[in-house]
């Protein structure tokens, strides 16, 4: 399962941020997993959820926007929605078609919950 992995590195970005801009929880964090994106979502938020407790998204509303799949193909030069990287294009039942979309995982938004407490050594 890869998504525990990703819930990690989501996790250290969100941390990394929260260093840098000095805040110690997340309210809501809103990510997009494309349907190109090769994520099992309910394993991705599975795998969230398992991490979160002791950290900045202990507590956290997690969205994750499940855009479809985009692709180009060149048999009849037409832009499709596709469920899977493996599937023809469904105009034309050709192959290959070239991903155009809905291939990324990505966090778009990040709202911090200010406790009104600063890290140590952080000026007012």
């Amino acid at each position: 399962m890869h998504e525990l992995s990703l819930a990690g590195d989501i996790l250290r970005l969100v941390e990394d941020a929260a260093a840098r801009e000095h805040f110690r929880r997340v309210a809501h964090l809103r990510l997009e997993a494309g349907a190109l994106a090769g994520v099992e979502v309910s394993a991705l938020r599975f795998a969230l959820d398992a991490i979160a407790p002791g950290t900045c998204l202990d507590g956290a509303q997690i969205t994750i926007d499940e855009p479809p799949g985009r692709a180009w193909c060149p048999r009849c030069a037409t832009e499709v929605t596709l469920a899977s990287r493996a599937d023809p294009c469904p105009q034309c039942l050709g192959y290959p078609v070239h991903p155009t979309g809905g291939t990324d995982l990505r966090v778009l938004e990040l709202m911090v919950q200010d406790d009104g407490v600063r890290p140590c050594g952080t000026d007012l």
